[in-house]
């Protein structure tokens, strides 16, 4: 039985990846209809040279993304558009050189407010 657990926990992990190569980065659930979240990065994670961010349980309906870097600076990525569970967002490849990411910073609402689930966003980077 235990063997069955283990077993089906490195599925699930496996599932929620958007493809091999990225990292786990953090994550953050949508509370109510309207949110702002921050997920932090560690500087431990390294250095990125793209994000992904994946959608699960509910939709998402995204307002405003920012992503804060280690060096200071801050570029804002267009996501406006809504994503269904299980869904994710384009490879969003960032400026520059490969870069340290300190935190994410998004706006965003339950893609259905009606539904009773709360969305849960995960972030993935690619080295």
């Amino acid at each position: 039985m235990r063997r069955l657990s283990i077993l089906l926990a490195f599925t699930a992990l496996a599932l929620a990846q958007p493809g091999p190569g990225w990292e786990y980065l953090g994550d953050a659930h949508v509370d109510g209809s309207q949110d702002h979240d921050k997920i932090k990065v560690t500087s431990s994670k390294g250095e990125f040279k793209a994000i992904r961010l994946k959608v699960e349980d509910a939709a998402i309906e995204f307002e405003r993304v920012l992503v804060h870097f280690h060096n200071g600076q801050t570029t804002p990525i267009e996501i406006r558009a809504k994503i269904n569970a299980g869904g994710q967002t384009r490879i969003i490849e960032l400026p520059g050189r490969e870069r340290i990411i300190d935190e994410l910073e998004v706006w965003y609402g339950k893609g259905n407010p009606s539904n009773p689930q709360k969305p849960h966003l995960v972030l993935w980077g690619m080295h």
